[in-house]
């Protein structure tokens, strides 16, 4: 597959202030290098110092997270979770003369409804309530309330006369983008996957299980091949798909679930690949019985043989204003539950593999029926899955940590064992893709010398160590002294203790960036026929904030730079592509091999930005007085609003 437009035309959104002429930003996530962009550029050839790998060629690594469309009216309500999908990548395109390996950088803002319906309006805010109103204590009922019906009068305005883009899904697919047969999805637990192009990152439309907006029609659809959602009045909210579906690297197939604010709460899917000579049976929205209530429910975890399911005391509910609590309110009173055996009733084929983290032999089996989830402590006639312990950790953490479940018929599904693999502040972790969802020993991930991560408001921690973690070592070593249940912790070194410690065979590596040098998530591509885990790339953007001006603020001339690491020492990089703009700080991305970019589906059709604003212009110019006169009156409506 050839690349698509290869230009170096820069867009820049003329509604908007561009970078120049906005305001001086205040908030921790407005500024600096936190602050969104306002141009998109087509793919760009860069220029780059030292060797890049040949195995990147014709692939591209791509990165999501939210970029809002306008951000001077948004005052004390940003996060860094919100804001519009904005896509940002590197294709490695191999030149036809030479055989040289050429970057180029390309994003993309991703064309949802909500962006559609903002960039043709004149709503100023975001259309969407920050999680900052949700989660602030100090938020009261009365701006929770109407932010939500603010939110609710804007989508029906948008189903009235006069709108070219009604609001029918709530997603900003802001958070994370991955490949699933033939298609790239973007990702955001508000809605359905948006499939997106490679590598020009146009956006094709919203994937409902069964095909994308834009495809051809399928002409033979088999007769379980149902989209998300269903029918009934609510099935939009069972069309909200977790942020991080996982993707079976053996069979191919996508697991993911869906979570809503009605009981039964949590609906689980799974997909198949549809090339498969036998293809598997498909799941979709089948309940997942037992969880408590409506919940945050960010991911889950998933093995060749078992999906685990999180039922956390973090309610994500809006009846919560009416209990004088917020809208994502924590309840440390309740437990936190797990669930998710995959109970078989036929089974089709079966491999073993060897689990070290629980030290035995387990089956790892697909069904030719679908899989449905029980939950062990419904199962075994228990009142919760996991018991309360005594013992809790009296401040903030995020670390790395090992949970094992006793799930042997007969036991009181209790957790073995439950502690953290390090002491040192952990996010982002990520293993080598083809070690997904089975024995992984290696975990890549960020972290920070200067304090703990953590999602408090007004915080905006910054990466600045990338860490690999020999999990299985750690594991072992937590076994064999009996580490302490929760607020046990393997190795207890601070980060300065390792850094000053570094020995070849320490199960803990870490890779400093410069001064003043930020990193964001890295993401692991196989070296050509290697035989060991580690043995690879990590490739994350870096940004120097020495670039910033006084203020704080970024200049329009700040740039930001794809690394390439060595996975396997920590210490070499081997290249930096020199990027022709900034990439602000983000969430969740991956790598596309060529041939994922050369297997993509067939397109017959892309949304569009100018097509929706030429077909509004139609409209209103089509009709007489009476639809100017609306539109005035829509127009007045809007700002009204805000």
């Amino acid at each position: 597959m050839k690349f698509l437009q290869q230009n170096s035309s820069t867009q820049t959104s003329m509604s908007q202030p561009d970078e120049q002429t906005a305001p001086p930003l205040r908030h921790p996530y407005l500024t600096g290098n936190f602050a969104p962009i306002h141009q998109t550029t087509n793919l760009t050839s860069c220029t780059y110092s030292g060797c890049i790998p040949p195995e990147l060629t014709g692939g591209q690594y791509v990165r999501n997270g939210g970029n809002p469309v306008s951000h001077q009216d948004l005052g004390k309500d940003a996060h860094w979770f919100d804001g519009d999908g904005m896509l940002s990548g590197v294709a490695f395109r191999k030149t036809s003369t030479d055989g040289k390996i050429i970057p180029e950088f390309v994003n993309q803002y991703i064309l949802t409804d909500l962006y559609l319906s903002r960039k043709t309006t004149s709503v100023a805010s975001p259309i969407m309530p920050s999680i900052t109103t949700l989660v602030n204590p100090l938020s009261t009922m009365f701006q929770i309330i109407f932010a939500t019906f603010r939110t609710i009068f804007l989508v029906i305005l948008s189903n009235l006369p006069g709108s070219q883009q009604a609001i029918k899904r709530i997603s900003v697919a802001n958070t994370a983008v991955l490949y699933h047969d033939g298609r790239a999805l973007a990702t955001c637990e508000s809605g359905p996957p948006m499939r997106i192009q490679l590598p020009s990152l146009d956006t094709v439309g919203w994937f409902d299980g069964v095909k994308a907006e834009g495809e051809p029609e399928i002409s033979q659809a088999g007769s379980d091949d149902s989209p998300f959602g269903g029918s009934g009045i609510f099935s939009f909210m069972k069309e909200w798909t977790t942020g991080h579906p996982k993707v079976d690297p053996v069979t191919g197939e996508m697991l993911l679930y869906h979570n809503t604010f009605m009981p039964p709460y949590v609906h689980y899917s799974v997909l198949p690949k549809s090339d498969e000579e036998a293809p598997g049976h498909r799941l979709v929205n089948q309940p997942v019985l037992g969880v408590s209530g409506a919940r945050m429910m960010h991911d889950f975890g998933a093995s060749r043989s078992h999906t685990i399911i999180m039922d956390l005391p973090l309610s994500l509910d809006p009846l919560n204003t009416m209990k004088g609590k917020e809208v994502v309110a924590y309840d440390p009173t309740k437990p936190s539950r797990f669930a998710g055996n995959i109970r078989p009733p036929v089974r089709s084929r079966c491999t073993q593999s060897r689990v070290w983290s629980d030290e035995k032999e387990e089956t790892a089996c697909r069904y030719k029926e679908a899989p449905a989830l029980e939950s062990p402590g419904e199962a075994m006639g228990l009142a919760d899955y996991f018991p309360i312990t005594a013992e809790s950790d009296d401040y903030d953490q995020c670390r790395l940590y090992y949970y094992e479940f006793d799930l042997a018929m007969g036991s009181r599904n209790h957790v073995k064992s439950q502690w953290a693999l390090s002491a040192i502040p952990f996010e982002f972790p990520s293993v080598r893709p083809d070690r997904e969802m089975q024995e992984a020993r290696y975990i890549y991930g960020c972290s920070t010398s200067t304090s703990c991560f953590g999602v408090a408001l007004g915080r905006a921690d910054k990466v600045d160590l990338l860490v690999k973690m020999d999990a299985k070592t750690l594991i072992q070593r937590g076994k064999k002294m009996n580490a302490t249940s929760i607020t046990g912790c393997v190795d207890r070194r601070s980060v300065c203790e390792i850094l000053q410690g570094q020995k070849k065979d320490d199960p803990i590596n870490i890779f400093r960036l410069p001064p003043n040098h930020y990193a964001q998530e890295p993401r692991f591509v196989p070296r050509a026929s290697s035989t060991e885990e580690d043995d690879g790339y990590l490739l994350f953007y870096v940004f120097d904030e020495s670039q910033l001006l006084p203020s704080g603020d970024c200049p329009p001339s700040a740039r930001s730079e794809l690394w390439i690491l060595d996975a396997k020492n920590m210490r070499d990089v081997l290249a930096k592509v020199r990027l022709p703009q900034r990439v602000p700080y983000g969430l969740h991305g991956t790598w596309f091999s060529s041939q994922d970019i050369e297997c993509q589906r067939t397109v017959e059709s892309l949304r569009s930005l100018e097509e929706v604003q030429r077909k509004k212009q139609e409209w209103v110019h089509g009709g007489g007085q009476i639809r100017k006169s609306w539109m005035v009156l829509r127009e007045k409506l809007e700002r009204a609003v805000g």
